[in-house]
């Protein structure tokens, strides 16, 4: 026993020593992107903390922001934007650090953050009259950002996420799990959370090209501990969460679209309730054949969906 502890304090040591933190630099992309893939224009914001903010801007209309989680960043809309710039302003950020996104050093990666910046990003842009798309941790994110600027927002699209802490031993097990010194040395050893993410998150297996846009901001072993410091905000944000929770009533109002991918292995049938019984005006589409990333299993019908729903349809 005492030599396993041993090696377990050794890679501790060893995780420590490489994640030492760097500032990459500003004015270089941080990846070769797949143009191919991802065809848009890069547009960049710097926030007061000294964060660069990469986001897409695409189309005219009324905005709809579309707001990714972890491990992922705007390449996670990359199809839904093609289906439906032509109708809409579509932004989608990438919060700092991910995506093509810079953090400042000393950045923590803590939902509040990445929150206060998203917020700050929106004051910037004087984004007015928005639907937000929220999915993974763009749901507590999401819902933070029309908690401040509800006049501001129209509606919301909700895929598979939550806001609120922690209640299902499951989500617990998987919090402690990814978000603990496992998920630290997986991280570390392999990029192994994103990677478990992305090949487990999905009904349709990703090709090798889209594999690579989602495992290039992690490449170098310092730029990756944020990818495990979101599970274990599951656990530690709760004061967060529970801000965001007591809030919602007073977005309850609001019409909302829900599109609920059934085979997801995080946020399931307990959490879509839960977000019907609080959104009173809202319309439910399952997708059957979709995962946790419904934006890779159906954008396409997702897009459909929002253009049929949208809110500005009720003023015609």
């Amino acid at each position: 026993m005492k030599n396993i502890m041993l090696i377990i304090a050794l890679l501790f040591v060893l995780i420590g020593c490489s994640n030492k933190e760097t500032t990459p630099n500003k004015n270089e992309e941080k990846f070769k992107v797949n143009k191919k893939l991802y065809p848009f224009k890069s547009n960049y914001l710097t926030l007061d903390n000294g964060a660069k903010i990469h986001y897409i801007d695409e189309g005219k209309g009324t905005v709809l922001l579309l707001l990714h989680g972890n491990p992922t960043w705007s390449f996670l809309y990359r199809n839904m934007i093609n289906e439906l710039k032509i109708k809409f302003r579509v932004i989608a950020p990438d919060y700092p650090g991910y995506g093509l996104s810079h953090a400042p050093k000393g950045y923590d990666f803590k939902v509040a953050t990445q929150a206060k910046a998203m917020n700050e990003f929106v004051d910037k842009l004087k984004l007015k009259q928005m639907t937000i798309m929220v999915q993974d941790w763009g749901g507590p994110i999401g819902f933070d950002i029309a908690l401040h600027h509800a006049n501001q927002v129209d509606g919301f699209i909700i895929g598979n996420t939550w806001a609120w802490p922690l209640e299902r031993i499951g989500h617990k097990a998987f919090s402690t799990l990814f978000g603990g010194w496992i998920g630290q040395f997986m991280t570390w050893n392999n990029n192994g959370v994103t990677k478990f993410f992305m090949n487990n998150g999905v009904e349709q297996p990703l090709g090798k090209e889209v594999l690579e846009m989602y495992y290039a901001p992690f490449k170098n072993k310092k730029h990756r501990k944020q990818t495990h410091i979101f599970p274990a905000q599951l656990w530690d944000a709760k004061d967060f969460l529970s801000s965001v929770y007591k809030g919602l009533p007073t977005l309850a109002n609001k019409p909302v679209l829900i599109v609920w991918g059934e085979k997801d292995f995080a946020f399931q049938e307990p959490e879509r309730e839960r977000f019907e019984s609080i959104f009173k005006n809202h319309k439910t589409i399952l997708l059957p054949q979709s995962g946790h990333f419904i934006q890779e299993d159906a954008p396409v019908q997702i897009s459909n969906a929002i253009k049929q729903w949208h809110p500005s349809n009720l003023h015609k």
